[in-house]
């Protein structure tokens, strides 16, 4: 049995794993040979055909191929040349409408809302299915484990006793976004092209670890996304373990309104926003899957959106509840599928 210095770490993308050079098999490792791409809301590998849209489960992705391991560090892709002749050039894109015809008149903000019937996937049924009783055993998580990790995004911290709760927590408290090839935080805005890099960007924010997602609050924090394709409008929400019962999607021709509710952590998701256009709201319609709320909007005119909300004044009692969704929902840009 070797030493655990006597192992080295394995360099292939989606392995990870420490190995031991004088027992390094032909199958030992599964990995994936290709690079990883993001592209519109989708995240996969080069080498295979396995893709999602959740970044976690991106992360989670089993390898396609099986080899040795290698403690050989793969090569960084060449970057281009910058040409430092246009270095000082101004690109300016202007998105206008797909038609010439008549834009239709806006209706008003406090128009009634329609409860939109959601589908309801059977996968999604089955992952809930025991959490009310899970929820009433709290028994199991009163005791922080040993080697349990921090669940604050881009901490590395484990638990290893009590003077872990002491230490400093360096995380990102926004989203990670993926958008024309760069890849960074809602929060911080520090771009990078490699993915390598972005995984290793220390956190913009400090307070304490978070062991526990039910630490986090009666607020419940999810991803927010959207793309556009031909007349339809696509907001994603990337959420796990929600109640659909509970659960409600509200329209009218330009509000949206979204209420999850999480009842393991006993926590709420708010999204509530006036969209940039006009939508159908008779074809419009809501998919409930065990990764994410989709929410497909029918567009009432041709035209691409060049972003999904306009931001709305507040009462300053209101101001609070909605400042941290339009902050984060004015970064997201739009992608336009129709092309594809």
């Amino acid at each position: 049995m070797s030493q655990e210095t006597d192992l080295l770490h394995c360099y292939h993308r989606g392995c990870g794993k420490k190995f031991d050079p004088n027992n390094n098999k032909d199958d030992d490792c599964v990995h994936h040979p290709g690079q990883p791409v993001f592209h519109d809301a989708y995240k996969g590998w080069s080498c295979c055909n396995k893709k999602c849209t959740d970044f976690t489960e991106f992360l989670n992705i089993k390898g396609c191929t099986k080899s040795k391991h290698s403690n050989v560090k793969p090569s960084e892709p060449k970057k281009l040349p910058v040409d430092k002749c246009n270095v000082d050039e101004v690109i300016q894109v202007t998105a206008k409408p797909l038609s010439n015809e008549t834009f239709l008149k806006r209706p008003p903000f406090d128009a009634p809302q329609v409860t939109l019937s959601p589908t309801i996937s059977p996968a999604l049924l089955e992952q809930i299915k025991g959490l009310t009783a899970l929820k009433n055993d709290k028994s199991r998580d009163s005791v922080v484990q040993i080697g349990q990790t921090c669940k604050n995004n881009a901490c590395k911290g484990i638990f290893t006793g009590p003077a872990s709760n002491e230490e400093i927590c360096n995380y990102h408290p926004g989203s990670p976004i993926f958008h024309e090839g760069m890849k960074y935080w809602s929060c911080c805005q520090k771009k990078t092209t490699e993915f390598s890099s972005f995984l290793e960007q220390l956190g913009c924010s400090q307070g304490n670890h978070v062991w526990f997602s039910t630490d986090m609050g009666k607020k419940a924090q999810c991803r927010m996304d959207w793309h556009q394709a031909g007349s339809f409008i696509v907001v994603s929400i990337f959420a796990k373990k929600y109640l659909p019962s509970q659960s409600v999607v509200k329209l009218n021709p330009i509000h949206l309104t979204v209420d999850l509710f999480f009842i393991e952590e006993n926590s709420r998701y708010n999204l509530d926003i006036e969209l940039t256009g006009i939508v159908n709201v008779e074809e419009s319609n809501v998919n409930m899957l065990p990764t994410k709320v989709e929410i497909k909007l029918k567009k009432a005119e041709p035209g691409s959106w060049t972003k999904l909300d306009v931001p709305r004044k507040t009462n300053p009692k209101s101001s609070e509840n909605n400042e941290s969704v339009l902050n984060l929902n004015t970064q997201i840009e739009a992608v336009d599928l129709s092309d594809l």
